[in-house]
């Protein structure tokens, strides 16, 4: 009976230990705080549409990008977003007054969707925590990823696990249909193109009036050495050194650079100290309007420069990438080309400039404002409508759900 009752003191004492950490601001960030909000639980969701978040602040660049998206969504049917980290919670309810929910368990959310009739799921990625909601067969399972590119990360067979998966162009179709086995890409996939791009901030361009600008926007070092296309190691160091003086250089980091790689990390730390300006805390748009010429890698950053008409150039990655439109228009730089004279003789011509403009509505969609917000709006309630079908036909069968 004793070791029974030190059994049971121990394992109270995990929990309140456990607790005050999850309470405390020694919880790293990366890692999900669980704290619940109790008063929801017991509770149905009134809306039709939810959003699942599982994953933390360190991965809020992904979401942010949708918010306005996600508001027009909540205009016209109703949204809640699902967390399990209620600081991230907390900083998107606060910069987008959209209902967020914190549940730190599986049996919370089956709780909460048994009493209620939401009919659409949403995800921007494939963390594995998807599972436990797209385990529920009464919802459309929908994936809008967080930026479309040439990256090979962008054809994952994760694809599979969803019912539809809402596309920016006719590039990001073609790139899955031809990558993705046994998946009919054409019937799962809809075009809606780039919300993302209507919420772009205004902004005042900078130039430096006496000097080209140059943007250098690396991507990371990615966690699969298959996608890994970033360039810091390979490229950046001495791109910076020789660019500096003859133009002016403005970095702009990707925020997980380092996270993997200390190599990597170090790399990103040499070029903060030699570029002429770090932009972390600005928008992308505001990096974009003050640049003459960007420099970057296989990422989606190549797709949101294309509606500048401007230079782009795209750095030799070290693994390959899926067939690529744009990367075959491209130049590409290899880490051993001679930077300065490459990028001003691209400021005086932009040679692949009339190839580029062709590609726009290609990858991006028709990119007139407020087209992709309203696409986005009627594909959710397409899915909508195909959810109340199915599940109607299901139910009839003896389906019970959620």
């Amino acid at each position: 009976m004793a070791s029974e009752a030190r059994v049971g003191l121990v394992h109270r004492l995990r929990i309140w230990a456990i607790g005050r950490l999850r309470r405390s601001r020694f919880l790293p960030s990366g890692m999900p705080d669980k704290l619940t909000d109790e008063p929801r639980l017991g509770r149905p969701f009134a809306q039709q549409v939810m959003l699942y978040f599982p994953t933390t602040l360190d991965s809020l660049y992904q979401l942010r990008p949708w918010f306005h998206a996600l508001n027009a969504v909540d205009a016209a049917h109703g949204l809640v977003c699902v967390f399990k980290d209620s600081r991230t919670a907390r900083v998107v309810r606060d910069e987008t007054g959209l209902d967020c929910v914190t549940l730190a368990r599986y049996g919370q959310l089956d709780e909460i969707l048994s009493l209620s009739d939401v009919k659409l799921a949403l995800y921007v990625n494939h963390d594995p925590i998807n599972f436990e909601s797209l385990r529920f067969t009464s919802m459309v399972h929908v994936y809008l990823g967080h930026g479309d590119s040439d990256k090979g990360v962008s054809v994952s067979n994760q694809v599979k696990a969803y019912d539809l998966c809402f596309l920016a162009g006719q590039a990001a179709l073609d790139r899955t249909a031809s990558a993705v086995m046994l998946y009919d890409a054409a019937a799962r996939s809809v075009l809606i193109g780039q919300p993302q791009l209507d919420a772009a901030p205004s902004v005042v361009p900078q130039p430096d009036p006496s000097r080209p600008t140059v943007l250098y926007a690396p991507t990371w070092e990615a966690s699969q050495p298959s996608v890994s296309y970033g360039s810091l190691e390979t490229h950046g160091v001495a791109l910076v050194r020789a660019l500096s003086g003859r133009y002016r250089v403005v970095y702009r980091p990707h925020p997980l650079n380092g996270v993997i790689r200390a190599s990597y990390a170090a790399a990103d730390a040499v070029v903060r100290e030699l570029v002429d300006r770090v932009d972390t805390d600005v928008p992308i748009e505001q990096s974009f309007a003050d640049a003459d010429l960007l420099v970057t890698d296989v990422s989606a950053v190549t797709l949101s420069w294309l509606p500048t008409g401007r230079p782009l150039l795209v750095t030799t990655p070290t693994v390959p990438y899926p067939p690529s439109a744009l990367m075959d228009v491209v130049p590409q730089l290899a880490p051993d080309a001679a930077f300065a004279e490459v990028v001003s003789a691209h400021l005086a011509s932009d040679p692949a400039g009339p190839a580029r403009a062709a590609l726009v509505e290609h990858y991006l969609g028709d990119p007139t404002p407020g087209v992709a917000t309203a696409r986005f709006v009627a594909a959710c309630g397409d899915a909508i409508d195909l959810r109340d079908r199915e599940w109607a036909a299901r139910r009839a069968a003896g389906a019970t759900g959620p």
